[in-house]
């Protein structure tokens, strides 16, 4: 799923946090919780509709979420 997104992709827009970042940080400091994930990136901390789809009530849908994101690492 996550090589249909361009590095580029602005998964959370508050903290302006790009997917590879995300994808940097979580294989690196080897992160196995969203929690995790919001405390080394600050992403998912502020409005929080780039967790998961069940909390996005923004008026734009995120295609990817952080959830999804650590779910495919994880599962390699």
């Amino acid at each position: 799923m996550l090589k249909d997104f361009e590095d580029s992709y602005e998964v959370c827009n508050c903290k302006k946090i790009r997917l590879k970042e995300l994808l940097k940080v979580i294989k690196k400091e080897n992160l196995k919780t969203l929690g995790a994930i919001q405390e080394f990136t600050l992403a998912g901390t502020q409005c929080r509709n780039c967790i998961m789809a069940e909390a996005d009530f923004g008026k734009i849908k995120k295609r990817v979420y952080l959830k999804d994101i650590l779910k495919e690492v994880l599962n390699g």
